[in-house]
C-alpha cells in the first residue's frame, strides 16, 4: 500500500450553503496541487473575485483559476455534460486553461433532461396538494441521485458505450416517463424553454436526449479518469490535495434539516466516498460559516430575521451582504449567528479549524445576536435537534454583544480588527468549541486573515 506524502485538506459548509466556500478553496489553492469536487451537482454556486473580477463555478472545482492545478470531479458528484461545457466554454473565453486540467470520473452518474423535468413536476405536485415544496433548484439533482441508489443510473462510463447506453436510457425513459404521465401530470404542466425540446405531451422523448448524449461523450473522453487512482497517486507523490465540499452541513441528506436538504451528503467523511481516497488522507477539515445565518428555500430556521423590513438588523444583513444565491438567484433568509448549529456541524464533521467569512457585512450594526441554545417545549437545550419538526419549535437564547462602527473590510491583520469584532469572533470560538483559523473581511482572495494555515503540517 502506498503510504501518503502530501498534505490533505476538506473545506465544507459549516451552514446550509452559500458560506463563501468558494474564495477559501482560491485562495487554499495556493498551497495545493490537485482541487477536488466530491459531491452535489450543478445546483453548487461558487463566487470567485480576483482583482476586482468576478467569476461564478458550479461543477469545476475553484481551483481552476490557478494555472497548473489539477481539477477533479469526483464519482460523488452527478454531473450534467450540458452544464459541464457551459461552464468550460465561459472560462475558456476568459483564457482558461481548462480541459488539460480537469479530470472527470467514469463513475459519476449523470444527470440527463428527464431528471430536470421530474425535478420540477415533483414540486408543482407538492403544490398542486398544498403540501410544502422542498425548494430544490430544479436542475435534476435528486433524481439523478434516486438513480444512483437505485443501480439504474446511466454514468460517464457509459457513455464509450452507445449501444449500451441507448439500451439503459430505454429503459430509464420507460420508467420514468411512466411517473411523469400517470402520477405527477405532466402533460397539464408548463415547463421552461430549456426543457421543451426533449418533451412531447409530457413524455421525454429518446431521441434528442440520446443525440446530446452522444454529442457530449466525445467532448468528455479526453477527461475521463479513474480519479481514486489519480488522487492516490499523486498523494503519495507528494501533492497536497484541497477537497472542495458543495452546499452546507445543514442541507446534508442524513444529517441535515431532513427533508428541507440536499440528496447527497455535504459533511467532510463524503470527501473519502465520493472522490475515492481512504479516512486517514483526510487531514485538516476547515468549516467555513458566515458571521451571521443565511438559509435559501424552505425548512426551519430558529435565528432568522424579519430580513425584508428596511431598517432592521436582518434586512443590513442582506442587503450589505448582496445576500442572493449564485446558482438561482433567490434571495436568501438571513438571521443571527446560530453557536449550537454550529456545535452540531462541528460534530457530524470533526472540524479542525474555522473560517469566518462576511466579517465586514455586520459593520455598523450597533449591537449582534448570538444564539447559545434554545428552549425546546420548556427545556434548554445547547446542540440542534436532528428533526426539522423539533428544529421549527426552537426559541432561539441569545447573548447580545456591542457592534463596531469601524470598518473591517479589506482587513488582513488580526490585530487590526476592532476590539468589539475581536471580542465577537473570541466568543463564537468559545461557544462552538472550534478555533478559528481564517477570517474573511472581503470577497477578494487578498482580503482573508490567516490565523492557522490548513496546509501546515
Amino acid at each position: 500500500m502506498n503510504s501518503v506524502k502530501g498534505r490533505n485538506c476538506v473545506v465544507v459548509g459549516a451552514q446550509w450553503g452559500d458560506e463563501g466556500k468558494g474564495k477559501l478553496v482560491d485562495w487554499l489553492t495556493e498551497s495545493a496541487q490537485g482541487v477536488v469536487r466530491f459531491q452535489g451537482g450543478h445546483n453548487a454556486g461558487h463566487t470567485l473575485v480576483i482583482n476586482g473580477v468576478k467569476t461564478a463555478l458550479h461543477l469545476i472545482p475553484s481551483g481552476i483559476m490557478h494555472p497548473g492545478v489539477i481539477c477533479y470531479i469526483g464519482n460523488g458528484v452527478v454531473l450534467s455534460a450540458t452544464k459541464l461545457f457551459e461552464e468550460i466554454e465561459g472560462l475558456e473565453r476568459a483564457g482558461v486553461d481548462v480541459r488539460n486540467r480537469l479530470r472527470v470520473s467514469e463513475a459519476c452518474p449523470l444527470i440527463l433532461p428527464f431528471h430536470a423535468v421530474l425535478d420540477v413536476a415533483r414540486e408543482a405536485a407538492l403544490e398542486r396538494r398544498g403540501v410544502e415544496k422542498i425548494g430544490t433548484t430544479g436542475r435534476g439533482i435528486g433524481p439523478a441521485y434516486e438513480d444512483k441508489v437505485a443501480r439504474r443510473a446511466l454514468r460517464v462510463q457509459d457513455l464509450k458505450s452507445p449501444q449500451q447506453f441507448a439500451a439503459k436510457l430505454r429503459a430509464l425513459l420507460a420508467l420514468h416517463n411512466h411517473v411523469l404521465v400517470h402520477f405527477l401530470g405532466s402533460r397539464d404542466l408548463a415547463f421552461s424553454d430549456a426543457l421543451a425540446p426533449y418533451l412531447r405531451e409530457g413524455e421525454v422523448q429518446f431521441e434528442p436526449v440520446y443525440e446530446e448524449a452522444m454529442r457530449h461523450a466525445e467532448l468528455l473522453k479526453p477527461m475521463m479518469a479513474d480519479v481514486s487512482r489519480e488522487l492516490n497517486d499523486a498523494s503519495s507523490a507528494g501533492a497536497n490535495l484541497l477537497f472542495e465540499g458543495a452546499q452546507g452541513t445543514l442541507l446534508d441528506v442524513d444529517h441535515g434539516t431532513y427533508p428541507y436538504v440536499t440528496s447527497s451528503n455535504c459533511v467532510a467523511g463524503n470527501a473519502a466516498a465520493g472522490a475515492g481516497v481512504g479516512p486517514g488522507m483526510l487531514h485538516y477539515i476547515l468549516g467555513i460559516t458566515k458571521a451571521y445565518c443565511t438559509r435559501v428555500g424552505g425548512g426551519p430556521f430558529p435565528t432568522e430575521l424579519d430580513w425584508e423590513v428596511p431598517g432592521t438588523p436582518g434586512h443590513h444583513m442582506s442587503t450589505v451582504g448582496a445576500e442572493k444565491g449564485v446558482t438561482t438567484g433567490r434571495s436568501r433568509r438571513c438571521g443571527w449567528f446560530d453557536a449550537a448549529l454550529l456545535k452540531r456541524s462541528a460534530q457530524v464533521n470533526g472540524l479542525s479549524g474555522l473560517c469566518i467569512t462576511k466579517l465586514d457585512v455586520l459593520d455598523g450594526l450597533e449591537e449582534l445576536g448570538l444564539c447559545i441554545g434554545y428552549e425546546l417545549d420548556g427545556e434548554r437545550i445547547d446542540l440542534l435537534p436532528l428533526g426539522a419538526d423539533d428544529i421549527a419549535r426552537c426559541k432561539p437564547v441569545y447573548e447580545f454583544m456591542p457592534g463596531w462602527s469601524q470598518t473591517t473590510f479589506g482587513v488582513t491583520r488580526y490585530e487590526e480588527l476592532p476590539l468589539n469584532a475581536r471580542n465577537y469572533l473570541q466568543r463564537i470560538e468559545q461557544v462552538t468549541g472550534v478555533p478559528i483559523a481564517m477570517v474573511s473581511t472581503g470577497p477578494d482572495r487578498v482580503q482573508t486573515i490567516v490565523l492557522q494555515q490548513p496546509f501546515a503540517s
